[in-house]
């Protein structure tokens, strides 16, 4: 019995570890938002990468106006990454999952004109960084 739990309390720290969380500080731009984001690795090494956003309002009541949410990562390397867009309506909860093969250290949310940007130009709602 004994090993049973050792090896159950082993499996959750190892789980545990698997995964990062990062929340948002309070946006400036959009200050109802509460936005969390979350970071696990796959069993094919990819980085699963999912943020969630509470009463975020829709892009196109910013100042100025947007079209929508871009969604970037900052690397290891230090490079930026579009992971893609979230289209929202001033939804109550949003949540954008995607696979990268990148490990982000960084995660940023951006309203932007345009989606396929190699770079962040739009306004800048919010950053947080996974690292501790």
């Amino acid at each position: 019995m004994k090993n049973i739990l050792t090896i159950l309390l082993g499996l959750a720290t190892l789980l545990a570890g698997c995964a990062s969380s990062a929340k948002f500080p309070v946006s400036t731009v959009a200050p109802a938002a509460v936005i969390t984001a979350k970071k696990t690795l796959d069993k094919n090494k990819n980085y699963v990468v999912e943020l969630v956003a509470l009463n975020l309002t829709s892009p196109e009541r910013l100042n100025p106006p947007k079209d929508h949410y871009n969604v970037w990562i900052v690397t290891e390397q230090n490079e930026y990454k579009n992971l893609g867009q979230i289209m929202n309506a001033n939804a109550k909860k949003v949540v954008f999952r995607t696979l990268t093969p990148f490990n982000p250290k960084e995660i940023i949310l951006t309203a932007e004109d345009e989606g396929n940007r190699p770079m962040p130009t739009g306004i800048e709602i919010a950053r947080t960084s996974f690292e501790k």
